[in-house]
């Protein structure tokens, strides 16, 4: 038999224990109630991010379409009225490259680096001016608006380079534009007979199936344009949610320029 005193205690050790452990079922449950809460709503902070991003997307596919719409002339008015735009645009496609599992301009940089260092470049569209950034060749880079001392601003069918000076010319993902002809006609001005033009061009941009042009058909007019065709690698391995099967996204073409010199003026450097 417990003695009085005792059980009373053992009594109010067990009402203790009950309480104790109702107090711990409730934290559970609270605990369990905000992690609830918390995987059904995103913070206020990271729904803000994810708003700005598709915002972000959407500005740079929309300025995408336009410089692939208009002439170069138009593309470079509409940034001179806005260069904010500008900045738009390449934060943009640097957004969109950061998504790929290998950039063309790598691939780009990579062939520079195995070729003589002596070699002469205009890089037509430089964006960033990243192939001169990484390679010892002497380059000129080109760009509608320029953030960057080294970037020349302007339009690209009219470098004021020497006719016959340089040794490679590259168009990373840059022939945009109802005029991107006259931009290939600079670049056969520009290179010396023999040298190297290197085209990076989005698959779909050369894809009747989307809408976009024919391949062979563009490498017929970049032929009468008076170069002449090397290779054509397709690059950048990529997966996407419905679709694990690696599929290339991006053609580079190699052409040489052909031995026939143009009659055109020489322009000099100002």
């Amino acid at each position: 038999m417990i003695p009085p005193v005792a059980g009373f205690v053992m009594e109010g050790r067990r009402s203790r224990n009950r309480k104790s452990a109702k107090r711990r079922r409730a934290q559970s449950s609270e605990r369990n109630r905000d992690a609830k809460k918390s995987k059904s709503e995103p913070s206020s902070s990271s729904f803000l991010e994810k708003m700005k991003a598709r915002l972000s997307g959407g500005h740079f596919r929309m300025i995408n379409e336009k410089l692939y719409t208009c002439t170069g002339e138009e593309a470079l008015n509409y940034f001179k009225e806005d260069p904010s735009l500008f900045n738009m645009y390449h934060a943009g496609y640097q957004a969109q490259m950061s998504q790929w599992p290998e950039q063309p301009v790598h691939k780009i940089i990579e062939w520079l680096q195995v070729h003589s260092p002596s070699l002469t470049v205009a890089d037509f569209g430089c964006g960033d001016a990243r192939v001169a950034k990484s390679v010892k060749n002497k380059v000129f880079s080109f760009d509608l608006v320029s953030n960057d001392p080294d970037v020349i601003a302007g339009d690209m069918s009219n470098t004021r380079l020497d006719s016959s000076s340089v040794d490679v010319a590259i168009f990373c993902l840059s022939l945009m534009g109802l005029n991107y002809p006259n931009y290939l006609k600079e670049a056969h001005r520009v290179l010396k007979p023999s040298g190297w033009l290197l085209i990076a061009e989005v698959k779909s941009r050369l894809d009747p199936k989307t809408g976009g042009a024919d391949p062979n058909k563009f490498i017929k007019a970049v032929c009468e344009l008076g170069f002449t065709p090397v290779s054509k690698v397709c690059c950048l391995s990529a997966t996407t949610q419905s679709c694990v099967k690696p599929r290339n996204l991006i053609y580079l073409f190699f052409c040489r320029r052909s031995q026939f010199q143009r009659g055109r003026k020489s322009r000099g450097q100002s």
